[in-house]
Protein backbone atom coordinates (compact mmCIF):
# COMPACT_ATOMS: atom_id res chain seq x y z
CA UNK A 1 0.00 0.00 0.00
CA UNK A 2 1.21 3.47 -1.20
CA UNK A 3 2.05 6.01 1.78
CA UNK A 4 0.59 8.72 1.57
CA UNK A 5 2.52 11.77 1.10
CA UNK A 6 2.11 14.43 3.57
CA UNK A 7 1.42 18.15 2.92
CA UNK A 8 3.87 20.93 3.64
CA UNK A 9 3.01 23.74 5.37
CA UNK A 10 3.65 26.94 3.40
CA UNK A 11 5.82 28.97 6.06
CA UNK A 12 6.25 31.96 4.05
CA UNK A 13 3.11 33.98 5.09
CA UNK A 14 4.48 33.42 8.86
CA UNK A 15 7.62 34.99 8.16
CA UNK A 16 4.92 38.08 6.31
CA UNK A 17 3.17 37.93 9.89
CA UNK A 18 5.88 37.83 12.22
CA UNK A 19 7.57 40.84 10.32
CA UNK A 20 4.51 42.60 10.69
CA UNK A 21 4.47 42.21 14.18
CA UNK A 22 7.86 43.17 14.74
CA UNK A 23 7.20 46.24 13.02
CA UNK A 24 4.49 46.92 15.39
CA UNK A 25 6.05 46.26 18.69
CA UNK A 26 8.67 49.10 17.10
CA UNK A 27 6.24 51.65 16.82
CA UNK A 28 4.23 51.63 19.22
CA UNK A 29 6.76 50.51 22.14
CA UNK A 30 7.67 53.70 24.22
CA UNK A 31 11.67 53.72 25.54
CA UNK A 32 12.66 55.43 28.39
CA UNK A 33 14.65 58.54 27.72
CA UNK A 34 17.61 59.54 30.09
CA UNK A 35 17.12 62.86 31.12
CA UNK A 36 19.77 65.64 33.00
CA UNK A 37 19.72 69.14 34.16
CA UNK A 38 20.16 71.56 31.04
CA UNK A 39 23.26 73.50 32.22
CA UNK A 40 25.72 75.33 30.16
CA UNK A 41 29.43 74.78 31.26
CA UNK A 42 31.63 78.07 31.69
CA UNK A 43 34.08 78.60 29.58
CA UNK A 44 37.89 78.34 30.37
CA UNK A 45 39.23 81.45 31.95
CA UNK A 46 42.39 82.96 31.41
CA UNK A 47 44.80 82.45 34.00
CA UNK A 48 45.92 86.36 33.59
CA UNK A 49 42.96 87.27 34.16
CA UNK A 50 41.60 88.17 37.98
CA UNK A 51 38.48 86.95 39.13
CA UNK A 52 36.30 89.71 40.00
CA UNK A 53 35.60 90.34 44.08
CA UNK A 54 32.72 89.50 44.89
CA UNK A 55 30.60 90.86 48.64
CA UNK A 56 30.01 88.19 51.23
CA UNK A 57 26.59 89.33 51.11
CA UNK A 58 25.56 88.72 47.35
CA UNK A 59 26.62 84.96 47.25
CA UNK A 60 24.21 82.32 48.85
CA UNK A 61 26.00 79.19 49.92
CA UNK A 62 24.10 76.21 49.80
CA UNK A 63 26.16 72.91 51.28
CA UNK A 64 25.07 69.29 50.89
CA UNK A 65 26.84 66.80 52.68
CA UNK A 66 26.83 63.17 52.04
CA UNK A 67 24.08 62.47 54.22
CA UNK A 68 21.51 64.84 52.24
CA UNK A 69 21.71 67.48 54.69
CA UNK A 70 21.55 71.28 53.36
CA UNK A 71 23.59 73.67 55.14
CA UNK A 72 22.30 77.32 54.05
CA UNK A 73 24.79 80.62 54.68
CA UNK A 74 26.76 78.00 56.94
CA UNK A 75 24.34 78.76 59.70
CA UNK A 76 20.75 76.83 58.85
CA UNK A 77 19.63 73.83 58.36
CA UNK A 78 16.89 73.38 56.01
CA UNK A 79 15.13 71.06 53.93
CA UNK A 80 14.36 70.48 50.51
CA UNK A 81 11.08 72.15 50.76
CA UNK A 82 11.94 75.21 52.02
CA UNK A 83 14.86 76.05 50.11
CA UNK A 84 13.21 77.82 46.78
CA UNK A 85 11.58 80.77 49.36
CA UNK A 86 15.04 81.84 51.35
CA UNK A 87 16.19 81.59 47.87
CA UNK A 88 13.52 83.80 46.38
CA UNK A 89 14.24 86.24 49.32
CA UNK A 90 17.89 86.65 48.94
CA UNK A 91 17.57 87.07 44.73
CA UNK A 92 14.61 89.84 45.54
CA UNK A 93 16.07 91.80 47.96
CA UNK A 94 17.41 94.45 45.99
CA UNK A 95 19.65 96.01 48.87
CA UNK A 96 21.85 98.26 46.64
CA UNK A 97 22.87 98.59 43.36
CA UNK A 98 23.86 97.17 40.33
CA UNK A 99 27.40 97.24 38.76
CA UNK A 100 26.02 101.01 37.19
CA UNK A 101 24.66 102.05 40.30
CA UNK A 102 21.10 101.33 39.14
CA UNK A 103 19.25 100.83 42.06
CA UNK A 104 16.80 97.60 41.99
CA UNK A 105 13.00 99.43 41.25
CA UNK A 106 11.12 95.94 40.20
CA UNK A 107 12.88 93.83 44.03
CA UNK A 108 9.90 93.19 46.07
CA UNK A 109 12.09 92.18 48.97
CA UNK A 110 13.43 93.35 52.22
CA UNK A 111 15.98 95.77 51.15
CA UNK A 112 17.99 94.33 53.49
CA UNK A 113 21.52 95.98 53.80
CA UNK A 114 23.26 92.16 55.11
CA UNK A 115 21.79 90.71 51.54
CA UNK A 116 22.30 90.33 48.35
CA UNK A 117 22.47 94.22 46.55
CA UNK A 118 20.50 93.46 43.66
CA UNK A 119 19.65 90.55 41.24
CA UNK A 120 21.95 91.12 38.80
CA UNK A 121 24.73 90.67 41.35
CA UNK A 122 23.47 88.15 43.11
CA UNK A 123 25.30 84.83 43.16
CA UNK A 124 23.86 81.08 44.70
CA UNK A 125 26.58 78.58 45.47
CA UNK A 126 26.16 75.28 45.64
CA UNK A 127 29.20 72.79 47.30
CA UNK A 128 28.60 69.22 47.90
CA UNK A 129 30.64 66.35 49.52
CA UNK A 130 31.82 63.30 47.74
CA UNK A 131 29.19 61.36 47.67
CA UNK A 132 26.43 62.87 48.09
CA UNK A 133 23.15 61.47 46.91
CA UNK A 134 22.35 62.32 43.23
CA UNK A 135 18.77 62.69 44.06
CA UNK A 136 19.60 65.02 46.92
CA UNK A 137 21.75 67.14 44.93
CA UNK A 138 18.83 67.40 41.75
CA UNK A 139 16.11 68.09 44.24
CA UNK A 140 18.36 71.23 45.36
CA UNK A 141 19.13 72.21 41.96
CA UNK A 142 14.79 72.30 41.29
CA UNK A 143 14.15 74.35 43.81
CA UNK A 144 16.96 76.91 43.12
CA UNK A 145 15.67 77.02 39.56
CA UNK A 146 12.20 77.34 40.90
CA UNK A 147 13.10 80.41 42.99
CA UNK A 148 14.36 82.09 39.70
CA UNK A 149 11.67 80.78 37.68
CA UNK A 150 9.05 82.28 40.06
CA UNK A 151 10.66 85.91 39.68
CA UNK A 152 10.71 85.22 36.24
CA UNK A 153 6.86 84.64 35.95
CA UNK A 154 6.27 87.58 38.40
CA UNK A 155 8.21 89.50 36.37
CA UNK A 156 6.54 88.89 33.09
CA UNK A 157 3.19 89.02 34.07
CA UNK A 158 3.76 92.08 35.18
CA UNK A 159 5.32 93.88 32.25
CA UNK A 160 3.18 91.60 29.26
CA UNK A 161 0.42 90.21 31.15
CA UNK A 162 1.83 86.78 30.71
CA UNK A 163 4.18 84.31 33.01
CA UNK A 164 7.79 83.98 31.10
CA UNK A 165 6.80 80.17 30.61
CA UNK A 166 3.91 81.01 28.21
CA UNK A 167 5.83 84.07 26.99
CA UNK A 168 9.51 81.61 26.26
CA UNK A 169 6.65 79.32 24.79
CA UNK A 170 5.34 81.71 22.39
CA UNK A 171 8.70 82.89 21.16
CA UNK A 172 9.35 79.25 19.92
CA UNK A 173 6.21 79.33 18.09
CA UNK A 174 7.31 78.07 14.78
CA UNK A 175 4.28 79.86 13.17
CA UNK A 176 4.98 83.48 14.42
CA UNK A 177 5.85 86.50 11.89
CA UNK A 178 9.55 87.46 12.10
CA UNK A 179 8.62 90.89 13.45
CA UNK A 180 6.82 88.64 15.98
CA UNK A 181 9.35 86.25 16.83
CA UNK A 182 12.07 89.60 17.40
CA UNK A 183 9.75 90.97 19.32
CA UNK A 184 9.38 88.35 21.73
CA UNK A 185 12.88 87.16 21.76
CA UNK A 186 13.30 91.09 22.86
CA UNK A 187 10.58 90.59 25.87
CA UNK A 188 12.38 86.81 26.81
CA UNK A 189 15.89 88.54 27.11
CA UNK A 190 14.48 91.58 29.42
CA UNK A 191 13.14 89.27 31.82
CA UNK A 192 16.25 87.13 31.73
CA UNK A 193 18.26 90.49 32.18
CA UNK A 194 16.33 91.50 35.14
CA UNK A 195 16.40 88.39 37.06
CA UNK A 196 19.69 86.18 35.34
CA UNK A 197 20.29 82.73 36.44
CA UNK A 198 23.75 82.57 38.30
CA UNK A 199 24.17 79.50 39.90
CA UNK A 200 27.77 78.43 40.72
CA UNK A 201 28.48 74.80 41.18
CA UNK A 202 31.78 73.95 43.00
CA UNK A 203 33.83 70.93 42.79
CA UNK A 204 32.78 68.09 45.39
CA UNK A 205 34.55 68.55 48.51
CA UNK A 206 35.51 65.61 51.13
CA UNK A 207 33.60 67.27 54.02
CA UNK A 208 30.86 65.50 55.92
Amino acid sequence: MAKRAIPEINAGSMADIAFLLLIFFLVTTTMDIDSGISRKLPEKQDPNVKPPILKEKNVFVVNINREGNILVENKDFLKVSELKDVALKFLDNGGGKDKDGNPCDYCKGAKDPASSDHPKKAIISIESARGTDYGVYIAVQNELVAAYNDLRNRTSNELYGISFDELVKRAKDENNSKRKAEDLKIKVKRVKEMYPMIISEAEPVKFN
